[in-house]
């Protein structure tokens, strides 16, 4: 297939994967009064996606082995973009939850399945997946940005604010029916790679991913809210969460450039795990929160483009890359969404988000030894292997 029509369609994809989750943290003190939803259920908006990531990237593989990676891909496209734009008919908290329900099913499914593409259509070419995580950032950020100007210009309706991010599934969807139409039959695809259960390093890459998706997410969710118990405006308080979600595009595109001239990825992994916790404790400090958002995004921006290459550096075939990327994924985000509704709980009990940022820092600190865990292991394995230092996933 030609490149230009592959690269388009994983940037058309890539922006789809964040904007259902980052719209709704710049509206929810908005939505929160609208119906009466406290801190732990307003959570849910953002801890369902993640965990239906994390439930339903596990089976990614088996729908892909049924209907086709790139079937089930635009399959994941067209979920998104329903739910997303069912936002615009809905004023209940339960259809809120239904919405983020099914969104996340797709970012699930559509996930690991395009760590797969990658490895597929894009051999050797390791700058794909910065493409990948820069543009999942970039639709972050615009869904984060816009959330409250476009709540304005639409006469304070947040449920078209929140729906209007379904134009960039029907930019995808176009794109994809063709990749889709001219996708391989199935009995020409490779056989699929089972989850690498047995493999403990693959756990290790899982843990990693959760720890990190749980700080992350916990940012998306509650950076706002934070700012603003801080006395910040809410537009002040959003444009916090902008800066955070801006500061990872030019990071997730350098940080994999450096990483691939340089090696040492496990050096690259802790000194980007060490800015979040310094911009943790900047917050829990009560210091800047400006200066706080743009370490955080400086660390969130590094960590998950490594994240994700990972398992296509330690992997051979696509169908591999996948399963690996299921296993991550899965259990990644499963740990992950515990991150906001743990957040909501904890300042619903003590009105107060100092012991929350006490415990995001503890996690961030057990990131950074497993981080460490992992590059010991892939020093052992290349030991035993006789592999060059300088080849190592360090």
């Amino acid at each position: 297939m030609p490149f230009l029509l592959l690269f388009v369609a994983l940037l058309a994809a890539s922006l789809n994967m964040r904007p259902v989750i980052t719209s709704v943290s710049p509206l929810l003190g908005n939505i929160q009064s609208d119906l009466g939803m406290n801190s732990l259920q307003a959570s849910l908006m953002t801890t369902l996606p993640v965990l239906c990531m994390g439930i339903f990237a596990p089976l990614a593989a088996s729908i892909s082995r049924r209907f086709g990676l790139e079937r089930t891909i635009f399959g994941a496209m067209v979920l998104i973009g329903a739910a997303t734009a069912a936002r615009g008919f809905l004023s209940s908290s339960s259809g809120l939850i239904l919405t983020a329900l099914a969104a996340g099913v797709g970012i699930g499914i559509a996930g690991p399945l395009l760590s797969g593409f990658i490895k597929r259509h894009f051999p050797g070419r390791s700058a794909m997946v910065s493409v990948y995580s820069a543009s999942m950032v970039v639709g972050a950020s615009l869904a984060a940005g816009m959330a409250v100007p476009v709540y304005t210009w639409l006469d304070n309706s947040w449920q078209l604010s929140l729906a209007v991010w379904a134009v960039l599934s029907l930019a995808a969807l176009p794109v994809w029916w063709r990749i889709a139409a001219r996708s391989k039959p199935l009995k020409d695809q490779a056989a699929p790679s089972r989850l690498p259960l047995n493999n403990g390093k693959a756990w290790l890459l899982t843990v990693f991913f959760g720890l990190m998706a749980s700080i992350f997410y916990s940012l998306t969710a509650w950076l706002a809210p934070m700012a603003a118990s801080m006395g910040y405006s809410k537009h002040e308080a959003g444009n916090l969460l902008t800066l955070f979600t801006l500061i990872q595009i030019p990071v997730s595109i350098l940080v994999p450039i450096l990483v691939a001239k340089f090696q040492r990825r496990t050096l690259w992994l802790v000194l980007c795990s060490l800015f979040e916790l310094s911009g943790l404790l900047l917050l829990l400090g009560s210091a800047s929160p400006l200066l706080s958002a743009v370490m955080l995004g400086i660390g969130a921006g590094g960590l998950f483009p490594l994240a994700l290459m990972l398992p296509l550096l330690m992997t051979e075939r696509a169908e591999e890359a996948s399963s690996w990327s299921s296993l991550n994924q899965g259990g990644g985000y499963f740990l992950g969404a515990l991150g906001p509704l743990a957040i909501g709980r904890i300042y619903d009990a003590s009105g107060s988000f100092q012991p929350a940022l006490i415990g995001m820092a503890v996690v961030t600190v057990l990131m950074i030894a497993v981080q460490v865990m992992i590059g010991r292991s892939s020093r052992q394995a290349a030991a035993s292997k006789g592999t060059p230092v300088k080849e190592l996933v360090k």
